[in-house]
């Protein structure tokens, strides 16, 4: 039996490659980790429930749910580079660069903070947030710009 559709091999670049491991890696991390925010709170965990802890229950939550978000942004810009012949192999690798950035500073920035923090004031980590925020606004501005219509 024959398993040749008649249909040609999909192809991807090599940005587009990146894209699609490091969303599905985003995502098997981040919801794993949800499933541990999960586990914390279904055993009643005082680090994570306390009532001394509940800037890290804001923190690990929003770290959970950004790179979760970041994983699936990453999928969806993999799709756009299909779609995107205008995208402009310069600025397709800036924003490459940027989302891949904030999807590592961002929630990371939210979990170093939790981890120690000051009363309710987070630690240190949070300062990471800024930068990959900003990374990921280029990121958008720079794929917005890549789909204007060619001619």
């Amino acid at each position: 039996m024959s398993t040749d559709t008649g249909q040609a091999p999909i192809t991807t670049s090599g940005i587009e490659h990146r894209h699609l491991r490091v969303g599905w890696l985003a995502l098997l991390v981040f919801l794993a980790g949800g499933i541990g925010l999960e586990a914390l709170h279904g055993f009643k965990v005082d680090a994570y429930l306390g009532v001394d802890n509940e800037t890290r229950k804001h923190l690990w939550t929003l770290a959970h749910a950004h790179g979760t978000l970041l994983g699936l942004v990453n999928l969806a810009f993999a799709w756009t580079l299909t779609r995107a012949p205008g995208f402009a192999p310069g600025a397709r690798s800036v924003a490459s660069r940027c989302l891949i950035g904030a999807t590592v500073l961002m929630p990371a920035g939210f979990f170093l903070g939790g981890v120690i923090f000051y009363g309710g004031d987070p630690g240190v980590g949070i300062l990471l947030l800024p930068i990959g925020a900003v990374l990921l606004l280029v990121a958008a501005a720079l794929t917005l710009r890549g789909t204007r219509a060619v001619g």
